[in-house]
């Protein structure tokens, strides 16, 4: 008995999310007693997982793999836990968790519980928490099955050092070859993903065109973040749809996420729900995402984001 983590990589180093998994595995370890694997795809540094609880990193190099195939990668995570024979297996709740740990559970017969925000509350009978109702609420499930599955959510969990020494394995499972190319991915290289960010800009229709959005991408810049936009922004052609977030584009769990123009329809709420804290521009008092915000400037967009992005130069200049 063992518990496996799927710790994602991208483009050879590991995400985020992947360091929250790992101590989240750690704990459940603890918990049941038992140890952790971590399962890592194409990772250069897998000796980094010593750092967060993993006792046994499974390493699988495989250049086929280098592009993120739900149904391969499920398949690995598979034989990953038959051979380690794991009963619990985690996997992140971002873009491609959502994609594999369902396949992944269908493979191995095992229960299901996605959005988790917490250490099982009871290992006997297996109670997770989880958010419900697009982040509105919570829920507490009782998973029966032998093998259990659970998605993660996003900063739910922290991150926590838990320095052990480790192992490596190299991993070969066996890969067929016919799905290799079953599937089209989106993949974006070279920028923060909304998926990964710590930190969002979004902007909606308040920036009245595309041509306005180099003061979003600047100040996204200036913060490490990631930028997106509301779905009217998308349907328009201002914005790629890969930068749509609500509940019917992508999912934002940020530490900080900063709305421009962005009014709050209450599908872009449900999306946006689980970032920790959430700033407001827009001109309308009245706006709905107000309500919901923790920081809220009644303002044009077109003033206040170049005076913000000031102080933040000043701010970077004065702390190097």
């Amino acid at each position: 008995m063992s518990v496996l983590v799927f710790a994602e990589t991208s483009e050879g180093k590991f995400k985020k999310s992947a360091f929250e998994a790992s101590s989240y595995g750690k704990k459940v370890a603890e918990q049941l007693d038992t140890s952790v694997v971590i399962l890592a795809i194409n990772s250069n540094e897998p000796s980094t997982l010593y750092n967060y609880g993993a006792e046994k990193v499974l390493n699988v190099t495989n250049e086929s793999l280098k592009t993120f195939n739900a149904k391969i990668y499920a398949n690995i995570i598979q034989q990953a836990a038959e051979k380690e024979h794991a009963d619990v297996i985690i996997i992140d709740n971002g873009t491609n968790g959502l994609y594999v740990a369902p396949l992944a559970a269908v493979n191995l017969q095992a229960g299901y519980a996605s959005n988790v925000v917490a250490l099982p509350s009871s290992t006997s009978p297996f109670t997770v928490k989880r958010k419900a109702f697009s982040s509105k609420a919570f829920n507490n499930t009782i998973i029966n099955t032998d093998i259990k599955v659970i998605g993660l959510s996003k900063n739910s969990f922290g991150i926590i050092e838990n320095q052990v020494n480790g192992s490596i394995e190299e991993f070969s499972p066996t890969i067929i070859e016919s799905n290799l190319t079953s599937e089209k991915i989106e993949q974006t290289t070279g920028t923060i993903t909304i998926a990964d960010a710590d930190i969002v800009v979004s902007g909606g229709r308040g920036l009245k065109g595309p041509e306005n959005w180099g003061m979003v991408e600047e100040l996204a810049g200036l913060l490490d973040a990631a930028t997106a936009c509301s779905k009217p922004v998308s349907d328009l052609g201002w914005r790629p749809h890969s930068e749509h977030v609500g509940q019917t584009g992508k999912p934002v769990a940020s530490n900080l996420y900063i709305a421009i123009g962005i009014s709050g329809a209450i599908q872009h709420l449900a999306g946006v729900n689980s970032s920790k804290v959430k700033v407001v521009i827009n001109t309308d008092a009245d706006a709905p995402f107000f309500k919901a915000a923790d920081y809220g400037i009644v303002g044009d967009a077109f003033e206040v984001v170049p005076n913000l992005i000031e102080k933040l130069k000043e701010f970077r200049a004065s702390n190097t």
